[in-house]
């Protein structure tokens, strides 16, 4: 039975749930599917309808070995979304490319790019159809784990608060870190603030040497830690956006659409690229958008994907962490359910830190231009290639990979081989 919340005026419902998961994206979606086919009640509470707009479009081949687990492989193969197999980097006249096919760790050689609308309604579709229920349009507005069970507080669009009493809740809400705002979980990140730009547009790229199962990153010519996405899709459309710290941005403008137009001129190659684009789509905006929490878990919790943390957009790792995170807390939590004993910090948080720290050594080798050096290096060595193929395909979590393991001081030292006269 559900408590009376006075504060948020909820109309008490007599109804309790096994497991709630709080946002139907990718790592909710996996992660309800995961407990559903392990014979648990999954509910998830989704403030929007789908579809609805994402970014995080360029997935990495290590998000198929989790879509697979959930058992949305077929789903996913068959949506008509575009083929991705590699990543090619730009920078001044420089070009590198990595095909995931050469990379060092066994698994998947392509993955995909998706709109995220119609990716992350298929996914919540096929959890669905395992038997997840969804209750859409429903918010969270209040979260109580200090009794015997969570009990949660649901504001519906179109009727009276209720309350849910849970044995387990997972936040999978991704940017709107319900359970870090409600319970005061949030932490600053250590990385600098950084702002991107980004929209849809019509490319109309009619170039032979354009490879469309690619993601393009793209270093700027003068700053080399403002760098430009270039995702195309498979309907003749792409994704498109630039990175760079705020004040840079403010000495261009106080117009986005301008501040945007600008920088895609100052990229000579890139403005080529796009010479016939149609640019039909407003200019979004995210800012301060690295986060963090002082904890993953907690008593009848535990935070999923960018609920948790989020590091930087370069190398797509967004999605992958979620899934990773989906795939690892539904292990524990079955288990847990089960009447068994488990360690969340052990068999949750730090086996999914693993991964996140070699991402967050590749990001700030990024930006540092320590991995500018190493991907631009006109000698590379196709063993030590195959290894950092494998980071760039989502593989972080390989420690056979001597890149994984040791990733800072690695790169560190290859990126001092390279400069080397």
């Amino acid at each position: 039975m559900g408590r009376f919340n006075e504060k948020n005026k909820a109309k008490v419902v007599a109804e309790s749930k096994q497991i709630i998961i709080i946002g139907a994206g990718p790592s909710g979606s996996v992660a309800a599917a995961l407990l559903q086919n392990k014979g648990h009640q999954v509910t998830i509470i989704e403030r929007d309808s789908f579809p609805r707009f994402s970014i995080g479009e360029s997935l990495l081949p290590q998000c198929m070995e989790f879509i697979e687990q959930a058992g949305m492989l077929d789903a996913v193969t068959e949506a008509g979304f575009q083929l991705k197999s590699g990543a090619a980097f730009l920078h001044d006249g420089k070009h590198s490319e990595f095909c995931f096919s050469d990379k060092f760790t066994q698994g998947f050689d392509t993955t995909f790019q998706v709109q995220r609308d119609k990716f992350d309604a298929l996914l919540a579709d096929e959890a669905q159809r395992m038997g997840v229920e969804i209750r859409w349009q429903q918010e969270l507005i209040a979260a109580d784990f200090s009794g015997a069970k969570p009990l949660l507080t649901i504001k519906p669009a179109n009727a009276d608060n209720y309350q849910v009493e849970a044995e387990f809740v997972l936040d999978a809400s991704g940017f709107g870190r319900v359970l870090p705002r409600l319970l005061n979980l949030e932490k600053a990140s250590d990385f600098p603030c950084r702002q991107s730009l980004f929209t849809h547009i019509e490319d109309k790229i009619d170039c032979d040497k354009y490879d469309r199962n690619k993601i393009r990153i793209i270093v700027h010519p003068q700053h080399k830690d403002v760098w430009y996405w270039l995702i195309p899709f498979s309907n003749g459309r792409c994704s498109l956006g630039v990175v760079a710290e705020p004040k840079l941005l403010e000495m261009i403008g106080d117009d986005q659409q301008h501040i945007f137009k600008q920088l895609i001129a100052q990229e000579a190659e890139l403005s080529e690229l796009l010479k016939n684009a149609v640019f039909d789509t407003p200019i979004n905006s995210l800012k301060g958008y690295s986060a963090n929490v002082t904890s993953l878990y907690g008593k009848g919790y535990a935070l999923l994907g960018n609920a948790g943390e989020f590091l930087d957009p370069v190398f797509s790792s967004g999605v992958t962490i979620a899934m990773k995170s989906a795939s690892l807390a539904a292990d524990v939590l079955d288990r847990q359910l089960n009447q068994q004993t488990v360690d969340w910090q052990q068999e949750f948080v730090e086996p999914l830190q693993k991964g996140v720290e070699t991402f967050r050594a590749f990001v700030t080798a990024w930006y540092d231009g320590d991995l500018q050096d190493v991907i631009f290096y006109d000698q590379q060595q196709a063993n030590i290639k195959s290894m950092i193929c494998s980071i760039l395909a989502g593989y972080v979590w390989d420690e056979k990979n001597p890149y994984v393991k040791n990733s800072k001081a690695r790169l560190k030292t290859l990126a001092e081989l390279c400069r080397e006269p």
